[in-house]
């Protein structure tokens, strides 16, 4: 009970899994907001998210195009995009997903329900599934960009760096050789 007491009154301030402080460890924190500044590629704000719609009862499809953040109503279905997500072109597996809402308004009550809230993903939709009689919501693309070059890309024409072997535009003055080591044992 002391313990749960003791939680109560944590002061908001982080804490490494042994207990410290992670200012007094010198750890910078950096909260979500500035994290996302330093990612590569689009904004956030700025990206473009396509989800399909299907509404089961009369056969109708839309493509609903939202930014992240931003809502649609068709019928009695609200579909709302939180976010949305590409892998960079030199990844592997390319994968696009997003972070999706679907709220129905319920024939009867006429209230709205969340019915669906998670990633969808295109080309794995095994992966989370919007299970209603109704309606059907996926994800078609997310429009964004990434910088040209990859972790790993090699640049043609940039020299290479400054290593053990590499040359130097300015060469040392002549000195004489150090003599052997076992000449100076002598």
């Amino acid at each position: 009970m002391a313990l749960m007491a003791l939680t109560a009154c944590d002061s908001g301030e982080k804490r490494s899994s042994t207990g410290e402080s992670l200012a007094a460890q010198g750890t910078a924190i950096v909260s979500a907001d500035n994290a996302a500044e330093t990612l590569p590629g689009t904004p956030m704000a700025q990206r473009i998210a396509v989800v399909g719609l299907l509404n089961k009862r009369n056969g109708q499809t839309r493509d609903l195009v939202m930014k992240p953040g931003q809502a649609q109503r068709v019928g009695d279905a609200v579909v709302r995009v939180r976010a949305c997500e590409q892998t960079a072109p030199w990844e592997n597996t390319p994968e696009v997903g997003a972070f999706v809402q679907l709220d129905v308004r319920s024939a009867g009550s006429g209230k709205w329900y969340r019915v669906f809230s998670g990633w969808l993903f295109r080309d794995r939709p095994e992966r989370n599934v919007v299970e209603h009689p109704i309606y059907d919501v996926w994800v078609r693309e997310c429009r964004m960009s990434w910088p040209e070059t990859g972790p790993e890309t090699i640049k043609s024409g940039v020299k290479a760096a400054r290593g053990a072997g590499a040359a130097s535009d300015t060469t040392a003055p002549n000195a004489a050789a150090p003599e052997p080591a076992e000449n100076a044992a002598n």
